[in-house]
């Protein structure tokens, strides 16, 4: 008899366990989790592929010829822009420097002398045409002079061209000097050096490859058909192959279009620089782009909705109760369905609870606790959160 007691007791106690906290409560109504049918703007995206690009990667050339002594970077190196790159050899360019800058001198010191054989030249022309009208003037003096007058000026003139041909020299003399020492253009890393010390360079001759790390965009080839969709300013996201989520702002449509995979180059900016050294050029990530313009959706979570029967229903809290509704879904966009009929803005939704529910059952929504960021979001802590996660995704799975 005490063994049928104890038999008993333990099949209430199983019973009692496993019954919802709802039939606990004495017949009270069921706890669930709600929220509210909302309009939004959305768009459906496609995943697009993409690659970080460098806006500025330069081989960095020679502007003269010579001998290179010094190499003062390495592979790898990060430079400022004026960084000496490498040093040519200077003591064939400074003895040109030299040579220029005296027959520069030489030019000054010819103008001074045409100078005085025009002054020269003007004062005797004066004197002679003064005579004019008098017995002592001479028309072949007077021509004589004009003559002399006329070469004098024309003198200055070639002296003043052999000037300006002589500071052009210097300067380009002044000019190779300075250039034996080849600085970066710009800021960045250095990815190649090319020449050793002892190599002869000519003219044009890359020394280092630089890449501008400071200056990164993200280019994708976006199927021409969703371009349309695009624009300058738009902000799209993005996630590394990390899963490193990245918010990227469309800077540029290119008017270019590649016939084999009808597709559009897109570039796009992005904060790269706080990612530091998890970005590199050639980088690959994945961009969710827009496939038609934004529109306004009525949206359901996806944690309401519920298949039976082959149709998709919810239950929505009305005045305490839970009340069944069938619904007509579209397209999915993250957490949410696009409710097509069934439901209007505002209405309050069973997020969470709603498997155990019966029609018109008395329910009581719950506060949402603080660690969790939205209605209708698992918590992970609950012993049903993987029962609803895996009813979400197959829900999911099956609108798509």
């Amino acid at each position: 008899m005490r063994r049928a007691g104890l038999s008993l007791l333990a099949h209430c106690l199983v019973l009692a366990l496993a019954a919802p906290s709802g039939a606990l409560a004495q017949g009270g109504p069921s706890l669930v989790r709600t929220d509210l049918v909302e309009r939004r703007e959305v768009a459906e995206t496609v995943s697009v592929f993409g690659q970080v690009v460098a806006t500025r990667e330069s081989e960095v050339a020679v502007r003269v010829s010579g001998v290179v002594t010094e190499v003062r970077v390495e592979t790898g190196a990060q430079v400022e822009e004026g960084a000496v790159l490498a040093v040519l050899d200077r003591e064939l360019l400074q003895l040109e420097l030299r040579s220029k800058q005296a027959a520069l001198s030489e030019a000054e010191a010819g103008i001074e002398v045409a100078q005085a054989g025009l002054t020269l030249a003007e004062r005797g022309f004066a004197r002679v045409e003064g005579l004019r009208g008098t017995n002592a003037f001479s028309q072949g003096q007077f021509e004589d002079r004009e003559g002399a007058l006329a070469r004098a000026r024309g003198e200055l003139a070639q002296a003043e061209a052999r000037l300006l041909n002589a500071e052009a020299a210097a300067d380009r003399a002044a000019y190779d000097l300075e250039r034996a020492e080849l600085r970066a253009p710009f800021g960045g890393t250095v990815l190649e050096v090319m020449v050793d010390p002892g190599e002869y360079v000519q003219t044009g001759a890359p020394v280092a490859r630089l890449l501008d790390i400071h200056d990164l965009e993200i280019e994708a080839n976006v199927p021409a058909e969703y371009v349309p969709a695009m624009a300058p300013g738009m902000v799209i996201d993005a996630a590394l192959a990390d899963g490193q989520p990245l918010q990227l702002t469309v800077r540029a449509l290119l008017p270019t279009e590649y016939t084999a995979t009808r597709t559009r180059p897109v570039r796009f900016t992005a904060d790269l620089a706080a990612l530091g050294n998890r970005v590199a050029v050639g980088q690959s990530l994945t961009l969710n782009a827009p496939r038609d313009v934004p529109r306004t959706l009525l949206l359901v979570p996806k944690d309401a909705v519920t298949q039976a029967r082959g149709a998709w229903s919810v239950f929505v809290h009305e005045d305490g109760k839970a009340v069944p509704r069938t619904i007509e879904i579209g397209a999915s966009f993250g957490a949410h369905f696009e409710v097509l009929s069934g439901l209007s803005e505002g209405d309050e939704v069973v997020v969470r609870g709603n498997e155990r529910l019966r029609p018109m059952q008395d329910i009581a929504p719950e506060p949402v606790p603080a660690r969790e960021g939205a209605a209708g979001t698992p918590d992970p802590n609950r012993p049903d959160a993987q029962a609803d996660a895996d009813r979400t995704r197959r829900a999911g799975l099956s609108a798509q």
